[in-house]
């Protein structure tokens, strides 16, 4: 059950996991101050917390923390006074009191509100409380909460072709069978991928049971919304950070009961009380969004693969450019796999190829190519949308002072700090400090000396107007919006045709149809395959595939052009190539020589404090005192100053573990760092299967 107990001088929610054991004096104890009027939590839910916390190695009241986060969770529903018929008769019936009554009887179980009621029959309030002295009409409270829609699996979905029919039907068999089992639902894209899991969801419906669809980001909602109203005649259920405070109680209490029957959402729905759960999906489920990089350390897509387990539901991991470690499952036999090679309504895939920026002839502080514009031109005098492709935020990522060679840098982080011309702000994109574009250097205080250096998106907003002054060009960005809604309203406009140019970062290339869209232009192809990221060439690889999917996604075949200073980059040669189980063979391949995931594990440790020398000192402690590690073969890295060593002024030192993939890496680890009592001004976080090693 959940309760509210007393802990200190405060009051909180928890639950009531296990029988005592004993240890503690009875006369120690406090009482529980009530229970709440919630469904209870389920054995399933509370074993996936335990599971989840045990693997991530994090408390696992920290853990309960995420399925229990919600505003007035043991708050009664908010009530409203309704107003419905009595059993008693006026003793003069008027016209005006004929319609109340009649209004009444006619609309049976409904309930109104006083104003609802005067303003159906036509009269005024004093008609309605003559009345009630009669006991014509009598009074009560009814939750203000509105029941959540009904979706309707009967009804039916679009028109699939043969590759599509065969999928759903296998699919839609799986979810019979009221069993676990796990699906890597492979399509290119725009081969229709979300008309399959629909018809997976519908067979769902079908069995009574609940689905769950987790999406990266929440511009997707809503024309992932959109479909499913209209497929199954309602909207389903949203969470994410989008969703008001004032809904979630309802939202979350709508699940616990089974009445939210289809959930979408960020990865926190993973987290929400499912009453019976028989599918998950986790769309772009190769995304890097899904991994949680703050407070609790979880990839959302894992966690989903071990809630389906132990929900005994199915799971569809869907993408055109799955993870590794979803290809590897495949390749084994871990996972089904599904794939659909043709484009949904006779489109084409667009052709690609690159622009050698080598041989192009560029006039300085410009970065589209002769070639990109001239494409862009002729897209434009046919009527079609173009796509320029940065990955890039902001005006600028350097701002340097050409008198004395400064960079200015944030005050609290080791990083530079970000010219958003249009704000006229200077941002660092890792803590959010913010600061006005200075017109002195900040160290040799010379004016009119600070210049941009490199392009953001902004700049090549610029660009672009002076190349196309003519043409409608918008911009879109994850920072640019103050609001989910205002997100969700651009992408709709884009996809209405809105503009001719659009210029975006990758928020632009998950999901999205824009089906005037035939041309996409990639900046600086060659941007994420530097640097020491493990997952580095994969990561560019789906990005590239990513956006370049966005063209040609109605009947006119759509065209790519990747500029490139390495048009001989495997990388670039695997995506113009199109061959890509020959990539991911190859990236196994690496991977296993260098015992990495998915052939090895790893864990992040990262380490960090106000003062430098005591996280050194404490890593270097740590790194000598291994044995636990040592005796499960696994090898320590470090310590080392982080990429990024110092984030809201804590400095920051990582360590590294590696071992072997059968290793009891977990225990060794929770054993390993028990030894250790550190400062409380010092963090230690535990990463384990880290994305990120900034």
């Amino acid at each position: 059950a959940f309760v509210e107990v007393p802990l200190g001088s405060r009051k909180v929610v928890g639950v009531v996991w296990a029988p005592s054991t004993g240890e503690i004096e009875r006369a120690k104890t406090r009482a529980i101050i009530r229970t709440l009027d919630v469904p209870p939590m389920r054995d399933e839910m509370r074993a996936f917390l335990t599971r989840a916390a045990s693997y991530t190695l994090t408390p696992l009241p920290t853990m309960l923390r995420l399925a229990t986060r919600v505003p007035g969770l043991g708050d009664t529903p908010a009530v409203r006074h309704v107003y419905r018929r009595g059993s008693g008769q006026p003793v003069k019936m008027t016209d005006a009191r004929r319609r109340v009554l009649n209004a009444l009887e006619e609309y049976g179980e409904l309930n109104f509100t006083l104003r609802e009621l005067v303003e159906q029959a036509g009269v005024s309030a004093s008609v309605v409380k003559g009345l009630l002295e009669h006991g014509a009409v009598v009074a009560a409270q009814a939750p203000k909460d509105k029941p959540l829609p009904h979706l309707d699996p009967t009804l039916s979905g679009k028109r699939l072709n043969k590759e599509q029919a065969e999928a759903a039907d296998q699919l839609s068999a799986q979810i019979r069978t009221g069993s676990y089992g796990a699906t890597l639902l492979q399509g290119i894209t725009g081969s229709g991928k979300t008309e399959v899991y629909l018809e997976a969801i519908a067979a769902c419906l079908r069995a009574g049971r609940q689905a769950l669809v987790l999406l990266p980001e929440i511009a997707l909602t809503a024309e992932f919304v959109a479909r499913l109203e209209a497929r199954f005649g309602a909207p389903p259920t949203e969470w994410h950070s989008g969703i008001p405070m004032s809904a979630r109680r309802r939202i979350w209490q709508g699940v616990a009961e089974g009445k939210a029957q289809v959930t979408i959402g960020a990865r926190s729905a993973l987290f929400l009380p499912y009453q019976n759960l028989g599918l998950i999906v986790v769309d772009e489920e190769h995304d890097a969004s899904y991994k949680q990089e703050e407070g609790v350390h979880y990839n959302a897509r894992d966690m989903a693969v071990l809630r389906a387990s132990l929900a005994s539901a199915q799971i569809i991991l869907a993408s055109a450019t799955p993870s590794l470690e979803s290809w590897v499952n495949a390749q084994s036999g871990k996972y089904n796999r599904l794939r659909l090679t043709t484009r949904f309504g006779g489109a084409v895939l667009p052709s690609m190829r690159a622009i050698d920026m080598r041989a192009q002839k560029m006039e300085p502080n410009t970065w589209i190519s002769p070639a990109l514009r001239e494409a862009v031109r002729l897209r434009l005098t046919a009527g079609e949308q173009s796509l320029l492709f940065l990955n890039r935020r902001g005006y600028a990522p350097i701002t340097i002072c050409r008198a004395c060679g400064h960079q200015i840098g944030c005050p609290q982080c080791d990083a530079r700090m970000v010219e958003h011309r249009f704000l006229r702000r200077l941002m660092c994109h890792q803590c959010g400090n913010t600061t006005a574009i200075p017109k002195l250097c900040p160290r040799c205080q010379s004016e009119d000396c600070l210049a941009p250096i490199g392009p953001g998106i902004e700049r090549l907003r610029e660009e672009a107007e002076a190349a196309f002054p003519d043409a409608k060009i918008a911009m879109i960005s994850s920072d640019m919006f103050a609001s989910a809604r205002a997100l969700k309203a651009q992408i709709v406009a884009l996809s209405e045709g809105q503009a001719e140019i659009i210029i975006g970062t990758q928020l632009v290339a998950k999901g999205h149809n824009f089906p005037q869209l035939t041309l996409v232009g990639v900046i600086d192809a060659d941007l994420g395959l530097h640097g020491g990221d493990l997952r580095a060439c994969e990561r560019t690889y789906q990005l590239i595939r990513q956006v370049a999917g966005r063209a040609g996604r109605s009947k006119i075949q759509g065209e790519a052009l990747l500029q490139t200073h390495q048009p001989e980059h495997p990388v670039l040669h695997a995506i113009l190539d199109g061959e890509e189980e020959d990539f991911w063979k190859a990236e196994a391949e690496e991977r296993r020589a260098a015992g990495a995931p998915p052939y090895g594990r790893m864990a992040g440790i990262i380490l960090s404090s106000p003062n430098e020398r005591d996280v050194f000192e404490i890593g270097r402690d740590m790194a000598r005192n291994d044995a636990p590690l040592r005796r499960i073969g696994a090898k320590i890295f470090g310590p080392a100053p982080a990429p990024i060593a110092r984030i809201r002024g804590r400095y920051r030192v990582r360590l590294l573990i590696k071992a072997d993939k059968s290793s009891a890496l977990h225990s060794a680890l929770s054993q390993w760092s028990g030894q250790f009592r550190l400062p409380s001004h010092v963090r230690l976080t535990i990463d384990i299967d880290p994305q990120s090693f900034l």
